[in-house]
C-alpha cells in the first residue's frame, strides 16, 4: 500500500529500519526452495536481491501494478516473496545463548490471530510460550497478548538464533527482541 501512502514503511527506502547487523535477502533460485521461481505470477523475471542490508531498507515487493503506481519497475513479486533469508552478522547465536541474553522475559512459541496494522505498524497478537528467568525456562504461559509497534520491534532486535525453521519459504531463526508489551494473567 505504499502507492496509497498507507504503510508504516512509507519513505523508508535507504533508511535504517533494523539494527546494523541485520540483513534480509531474497533468492528465487534456491534449489528445491518452496518459493523458487524464474518468473512471478505475471511472468516478470525474478532475481536474487537484497531487501535489507546492514539494517537499511533497500528493496520493496512490487507487482507490475504497484510498481506502475509508484513510477518504478516491477521487482518480480506478483504473488509474493521468493525464499527470504535473514542474516545477522556477528549476532547469530545458539538458542540457549539467546535465552541467557534475555535473562528474564517471555519466550513466544505460538502466535494466534492477525493483529497487525500495516498502516501504523501497530502489532498485537495472542501468544503462548514459556516464562524465562536467569536464562532458564521456568514455566509455560498461555493466553497472553504481545504488543508493540513494528518499527520499534525491528530496531529492538538484539540477536538471531541459528535454529532456522525450514517449513516455509522464510529462513529465519529465533529473534531476541529487547522489549514488547505482554498482557494477561
Amino acid at each position: 500500500n505504499l502507492y496509497r501512502q498507507q504503510s508504516f514503511l512509507e519513505g523508508a527506502i535507504g533508511e535504517s529500519v533494523f539494527p546494523d547487523f541485520f540483513s534480509i535477502e531474497e533468492d528465487p533460485f534456491v534449489l528445491r526452495g518452496l518459493s523458487s521461481s524464474a518468473f512471478d505470477n505475471e511472468g516478470v523475471q525474478t532475481e536474487k536481491r537484497s531487501i535489507v542490508s546492514s539494517g537499511r531498507l533497500e528493496g520493496l515487493f512490487l507487482s507490475t501494478y504497484s510498481a506502475k503506481k509508484l513510477g518504478l519497475a516491477s521487482t518480480g513479486n506478483a504473488g509474493g516473496a521468493h525464499n527470504l533469508s535473514v542474516h545477522a552478522r556477528d549476532h547469530t547465536h545458539e538458542f540457549g545463548d539467546l535465552l541467557k541474553m534475555m535473562d528474564t522475559g517471555f519466550l513466544v512459541t505460538d502466535l494466534l490471530g492477525h493483529g497487525t496494522n500495516m498502516v501504523t505498524g501497530d502489532y498485537s497478537r495472542g501468544a503462548s510460550g514459556f516464562w524465562v528467568e536467569n536464562g532458564e525456562i521456568i514455566h509455560p504461559v498461555q493466553e497472553v497478548t504481545v504488543a508493540g509497534n513494528l518499527k520499534d520491534m525491528f530496531k529492538a532486535i538484539r540477536g538471531v538464533g541459528n535454529d532456522h525453521l525450514n517449513r516455509s519459504s522464510f529462513k529465519v531463526g529465533s529473534l531476541l527482541i529487547d522489549s514488547m508489551t505482554v498482557g494477561g494473567d
